[in-house]
């Protein structure tokens, strides 16, 4: 496993240097949103505007604003409704990562399966982490929602990668740890070419860093306990992790017991939120 590790590891930078293997780029509708929210002079009626292109973002756009992870007061009918209450931030973070889904497809039926599924564990992903945010912290959920729809884009040009490779292919065991082991590098090299926060960056390169000391919870940690309370019992590698060396669990104030009554109900909550993203 070490000797195709490097040797994929390899070549995968190889064909990145050499343009051979290209990064996914932001989707131009994530793109234009982000650039307006970014504008000081722009106003909640131009965000809907470039959102409004888009019907589909629209649409679970004013879901994620009825379903039961932000509770809003009244009924929401519209999109201009919707990114009223939610504000402009918000707006631009959660169109930015629901434009996200898009990228997670393929031309194979195997890699395009295993794009999809790695898309629906980043959406669990991302529910636990809005989930822990809003329970544990005060770190703006919709930030942290981001951050966890992003933290595994680097799967994507592995797969790619694979999708020439038969042998990879055929091996789902090699491929999943080579998979574990080199997406966070390359999700740091996404991230940098869509100008994203280092913050944001830092989340990909270390939330698998799990027995790192915990001075101040942030996303990082957020993300890392999400992947762990997500993967548990699962066949991955973060399965296998013994959660009481995660010094995460005691910073947020979460007991370190997958099996816990307090787990139970964050993974409860969590798929309700979920279910906005699918």
């Amino acid at each position: 496993m070490s000797k195709l590790l490097d040797t994929v590891r390899t070549e995968i930078f190889q064909a990145i240097e050499a343009d051979q293997l290209t990064l996914p780029t932001l989707p131009e509708v994530a793109m234009k949103v982000r650039e307006k929210a970014e504008d000081p002079e722009a106003s909640i009626s131009e965000l809907v505007k470039v959102i409004s292109q888009d019907a589909a973002l629209a649409a679970r756009i004013i879901k994620v604003t009825n379903s039961p992870l932000l509770r809003a007061p009244q009924e929401v009918k519209d999109l201009s409704m919707a990114v009223s209450r939610l504000g402009m931030n918000y707006t631009a973070n959660l169109a930015t990562g629901l434009a996200m889904e898009q990228m997670f497809q393929a031309t194979s039926d195997i890699i395009d399966q295993r794009m999809r599924a790695t898309w629906n564990s980043t959406t669990q992903i991302a529910a636990i982490s809005h989930v822990l945010a809003q329970k544990f912290t005060r770190i703006p959920a919709d930030e942290v929602t981001l951050c966890a729809l992003v933290h595994k884009l680097g799967v994507l040009p592995i797969l790619t990668f694979a999708e020439e490779r038969d042998d990879l292919i055929r091996d789902g065991i090699s491929l999943d740890k080579i998979i574990t082991i080199l997406h966070p590098d390359i999700t740091v090299m996404i991230l940098k070419k869509w100008d994203f926060p280092e913050a944001v960056q830092e989340v990909a390169k270390s939330y698998q860093n799990f027995k790192s000391p915990v001075s101040t919870v942030g996303y990082t940690e957020i993300i890392r306990l999400a992947s762990l309370i997500h993967y548990y019992g699962q066949k991955n590698l973060l399965a296998r992790v013994d959660w009481k060396i995660v010094p995460a669990f005691t910073a947020i104030g979460i007991e370190p017991d997958p099996e816990s009554e307090q787990i139970q109900e964050i993974i409860s909550e969590a798929q309700q939120a979920q279910e906005v993203f699918i």
